[in-house]
């Protein structure tokens, strides 16, 4: 007779954020940093100027909303998560090599296909924090939009590790309006435009499905000593 019960939910999500907890913290903030150095040189350096997005039809669907920028803002906390729950060092190891691909690819198409979204008529000085964005972001590296892109990979990675921990259906469909909140804003806030939503979402999805198939290579399987209960 078994007289230990097993963990809830909460404790093993505990057990997951603190594991290698100092490692991950260090890990993200160093990738951070040299993306934003790689995404902003990109941004200043095109390989030849930047073609606009064409507007459709769904994006004069969506309504200008300043207050979207904190939903923008929050893909930053968000996009930490997945590698906060990860168990094993080069469980983790092999995370930020998927995602650090994400970033490659779109910023390779981003350095030969430059694109930017178009000049909406709105008086951006009557909206501090949002003329900040423009002026730093300058709405260009727009397609794919790599804000997506990031936060769909995020999004299916979190479903994945809250459908390992047993977490409640609620939690998780917490997850999915976070993501779809995110989504949203990169076109409330005019940053980018439904075809940057559309290519952004596909690449996000594409990396999130290689990175999430069960196949392990042999020397990570080896390296971590995985067995088939030992989460990606």
């Amino acid at each position: 007779m078994n007289t230990h019960p097993t963990p809830g939910w909460t404790h093993r999500l505990a057990a997951r954020f603190w594991t290698l907890w100092y490692l991950k913290a260090a890990g993200t903030t160093a990738f951070m940093v040299l993306f934003f150095q790689a995404y902003f040189w990109v941004l200043h350096h095109p390989s030849r100027p930047p073609v606009e997005v064409p507007l459709l039809a769904i994006d004069h669907w969506v309504p200008f909303t300043p207050a979207a920028i904190y939903a923008y803002g929050w893909l930053w906390i968000y996009v930490s998560l997945p590698p906060a729950l990860i168990v094993g060092f080069w469980a983790l190891v092999r995370y930020g090599v998927w995602i650090a691909l994400l970033c490659l690819v779109c910023l390779t198409i981003f350095w030969l296909w430059p694109t930017q979204t178009p000049v909406f008529d709105i008086d951006w000085s009557a909206h501090p924090e949002l003329a900040f964005l423009k002026g730093l972001d300058a709405a260009s590296n727009a397609c794919p939009s790599l804000h997506v892109a990031a936060a769909v990979h995020a999004a299916f990675w979190l479903r994945h590790q809250l459908r390992e921990i047993g977490a409640p259906g609620w939690l998780r469909a917490l997850n999915a309006l976070q993501c779809l909140a995110i989504v949203w804003s990169t076109m409330a806030i005019r940053q980018h435009v439904f075809l940057d939503v559309l290519a952004g979402a596909a690449a996000g999805l594409l990396f999130a499905w290689l990175s999430l198939r069960r196949w392990r290579p042999l020397v990570l399987a080896t390296a971590a000593g995985a067995s088939r209960a030992t989460p990606l």
